[in-house]
């Protein structure tokens, strides 16, 4: 066994765990990932991937049992995330946003709300995390979408872009300003908004470098109205559930990135097993050695504090958003770094689409991005340190 298969085989799963993650790595293998060059040429969202991990349940692991879900530790949920995304990133971006955008109705949603929506997810509905406007990035507290109480009702008018599974889902999390809040923090609200709601629109979806198969949607709000009973919490709550939301959903986008980079390292590190130069392995090359070396520890550093981190919210700590940062940042400072050294190890062929490091280049891109660029993440960590 090499380092990379003795960190996995300590992995601190239950048995039940185990065989889930058995199962998720089966299904990545055999169905999920001969489908995911296919799904990167066409760009189009890979239906027989959701309805194959729907098959197994997987939604059901983040649900509590009284609304229909069977939960399972984070550190499992993480590990489904990295071998879903190792096989296709764009199916794992997709079943991983379900879980970013439904764990702030678990933990801040009242028992009506819960009873409402999530006995759906746990079924295999798809959900979206709306946060993103042309703008509010970075800065959410830009966001102008709006939310007018109406009697019974609350009034949404506005706009969001890049969400994630935004054409296809059937429940959103949605963030906008509460319109009788004038300061722009405070202001911040969230609400369930529901497919087929009148005056919810897509816009149209992006055309992506890379997880091409997983949508990226703009929508529009005109004069969407939905029951007061959505609104999450009190008006002006949403940052508070906002970061919530934020430090799980971190790991999560770490866990998926962490997954094309073990695609990318194996892939390589196979090839190079293989090829020949000048009547020897290129592996036998001591510069590719130390070049293996550095990937092969920066691989298995991430991949510890990725469990660190997952054990501190499976023990019920909530103080962990530096350390989110730091994964988030690292891991997909890796991802990108493994990728690109995928393709320049197999040379000529790297640059082929025939072989998926190209792919996983384009597809390791957008994890420095999303979920906070790795500037703020770095700005956020070098923070934490200033005296108070």
């Amino acid at each position: 066994m090499n380092v990379l298969e003795r960190l996995d085989g300590r992995l601190p799963l239950s048995e039940d765990e185990k065989m889930i993650l058995d199962s998720v790595q089966a299904l990545a293998r055999k169905e999920i990932a001969s489908r995911a060059a296919e799904v990167d040429e066409s760009g189009e969202f890979p239906w027989d991937n959701v309805h194959a991990i729907n098959q197994l349940g997987l939604n059901a692991m983040f649900i509590p049992e009284e609304y229909g879900g069977a939960p399972l530790s984070f550190t499992c949920y993480l590990a489904c995330v990295r071998e879903i995304s190792k096989a296709c990133a764009s199916t794992g971006i997709i079943w991983a946003t379900n879980f970013h955008a439904i764990k702030p109705l678990i933990e801040f949603g009242n028992h009506e709300q819960k009873s409402r929506f999530l006995p759906k997810i746990a079924e295999g509905a798809l959900a979206a995390l709306a946060i993103t406007e042309p703008s509010a990035g970075s800065d959410a507290t830009g966001m102008k979408t709006s939310f007018r109480p109406d009697g019974d009702d609350i009034v949404i008018n506005g706009s969001k872009i890049f969400i994630t599974n935004g054409d296809v889902a059937d429940q959103y999390l949605l963030f906008g300003k509460w319109s009788e809040i004038n300061d722009p923090k405070a202001a911040i609200s969230v609400l369930i908004l529901e497919k087929g709601t009148p005056g919810l629109s897509v816009i149209g979806t992006e055309n992506k470098m890379g997880t091409r198969g997983s949508s990226t949607a703009s929508l529009a709000f005109d004069n969407c109205r939905v029951p007061r009973a959505n609104l999450l919490q009190n008006p002006g709550d949403g940052l508070k559930i906002l970061f919530g939301s934020l430090n799980r959903s971190r790991p999560s986008v770490a866990a998926h990135a962490l997954g094309i980079a073990r695609a990318a390292f194996e892939d390589a590190v196979a090839y190079i097993n293989e090829r020949k130069q000048s009547g020897k392995k290129i592996i036998e090359f001591q510069g590719i050695q130390f070049l293996l070396a550095d990937l092969a520890a920066e691989l298995v550093m991430c991949e510890s504090w990725l469990w660190r981190v997952a054990a501190m919210v499976d023990s019920g700590e909530k103080d962990f958003g530096t350390e989110a940062s730091i994964l988030k940042m690292r891991a997909s400072d890796a991802a990108m770094r493994i990728a690109t050294e995928a393709v320049q190890l197999l040379g000529g062929y790297g640059y082929c689409k025939d072989y998926r490091v190209e792919r996983l280049m384009r597809d390791a891109k957008i994890t420095q991005i999303w979920e906070g660029t790795n500037q703020v993440h770095r700005q956020l960590i070098g923070r934490s340190f200033l005296l108070k």
